[in-house]
């Protein structure tokens, strides 16, 4: 196996990985920081699961069309960028060739072989050379926005299940203890298993994330309970 064949590139999985983490991240904690909430004000078992239900429906819903929305933005400012090159392209190749081969001088390429590089490079794929070069956009990875908003929305309503099933085994004098103690759980496992994926240090992501979401709920119980003694 060649050494191309072994290096493991993560770069390609940046944006379906940021999509995924994101979803499912969010998914536990806002879920679980929503039950808790309810929980901690003494609402009634019921009230406690059709608020986590609806968490995970509308999370799902939102995460899809937050996520949509916003890769559609980064893939429309793609898309004028390539036409952009285009139209130059078409109307100054010249110009452009240079401009290409002046990129390869800055970053320490002999003017001659710049030249020649740029060349056998736009001979090959003109507008991709460019496109990676001038633009640092990569061909076989421009934004998609349909794949990031049903990732998005699958890893939310798979996560938010997990608070969702601690309530359901939990007794009623642990709710609060189970959700949260899954739920971190949870949590600490995507945090490493992201971190796994995108070749980062698997305690620092995991750390962070498990905190953060450990905050979120200390937040909303404090409030749960000071509404419900308010409205008890």
């Amino acid at each position: 196996m060649g050494a191309d064949e072994r290096e493991a590139h993560r770069s390609g999985r940046e944006g379906w990985l940021r999509a995924a983490v994101l979803g499912s991240d969010d998914a536990i904690v806002s879920t679980a920081s929503l039950m808790i909430g309810v929980a901690a004000s003494s609402a009634p078992k019921e009230a406690i699961l059709v608020a986590g239900v609806a968490g995970l429906v509308a999370g799902a819903m939102s995460m899809a069309v937050g996520e949509y929305v916003s890769v559609s933005s980064q893939r429309d400012a793609e898309q004028a960028d390539v036409s952009l090159e285009k139209r130059e392209l078409a109307d100054q190749p010249k110009a452009e060739l240079n401009e290409l081969a002046m990129i390869y001088v800055k970053r320490g390429v002999r003017k001659e072989l710049a030249i020649e590089v740029a060349d056998q490079l736009s001979a090959h794929d003109r507008l991709g050379a460019h496109m990676h070069d001038e633009l640092g956009i990569d061909p076989t990875s421009l934004a998609r926005p349909m794949q990031a908003a049903w990732i998005s929305a699958a890893s939310f309503a798979l996560f938010a299940t997990v608070p969702i099933v601690a309530f359901l085994l939990a007794p009623a004098a642990l709710r609060i203890p189970m959700i949260a103690g899954f739920s971190l759980a949870g949590l600490a496992a995507l945090g490493a298993f992201g971190a796994h994926l995108g070749g980062a240090p698997l305690l620092r992501a995991s750390l962070r994330v498990t905190v953060g979401g450990a905050l979120a709920m200390a937040v909303t119980a404090a409030i749960g309970r000071m509404l419900g003694v308010t409205s008890g």
